[in-house]
């Protein structure tokens, strides 16, 4: 069954109705930089269909940054439930930005999760390169394996690193959670 997906303005029009239920589903550290009005944390990591909040009567719209983690948090909660009413907001938080909507943002720097990624990969690789041709021709496999990893995930859409990077104690939320 394809993936139902709404649009930002649509979708503004349902929560202002008091028609549906927002679940973000990106990491504490990208929902503490900013977020939409309204909206409820339930980390991808996290969610099932029990950690989802009550929406009786409500259509149920998850969204993260571009619309690719909600798809599969969608997918995911399709296969527990086949009869959910699930909707992913089509080009996510993205997307509503970009239709002029408002957002909730934090004050101060804040990188995201998939920019600390690239980050990180690329100063390993760019480590490895230079330790391979100064140091040893062995650190090259430094490099290789981080082009293998990036290869792997854009595969199967799984990033270890993403990961741990989530894990770590700047991407922590602190204070009260964001779940209902």
């Amino acid at each position: 069954m394809p993936i139902r997906t709404v649009d930002p303005k649509v979708l503004h029009r349902w929560v202002n109705e008091g028609g549906a239920t927002l679940i973000d589903v990106r990491e504490p550290v990208e929902y503490r930089g900013e977020n939409i009005p309204g909206a409820m944390l339930v980390p991808l990591a996290t969610v099932s269909k029990e950690t989802m909040p009550d929406h009786a009567g409500k259509k149920l719209v998850v969204h993260c940054q571009s619309g690719k983690r909600a798809e599969a948090v969608a997918k995911k909660l399709l296969e527990q439930n086949p009869d959910l009413e699930i909707y992913n907001l089509e080009g996510g938080i993205a997307a509503w930005k970009n239709a002029g909507l408002a957002t909730n943002k934090a004050g101060g720097f804040f990188l995201p999760l998939d920019r600390q990624v690239q980050l990180a990969i690329g100063l390993c690789v760019l480590t490895g390169s230079l330790l391979g041709y100064y140091a040893t021709p062995a650190f090259f496999m430094l490099s290789g394996f981080f082009g293998l990893g990036l290869m792997f995930a854009g595969i199967t859409g799984w990033c270890g690193l993403a990961m741990l990077m989530a894990r770590m104690p700047w991407n922590r939320m602190s204070g009260p959670t964001c779940k209902p």
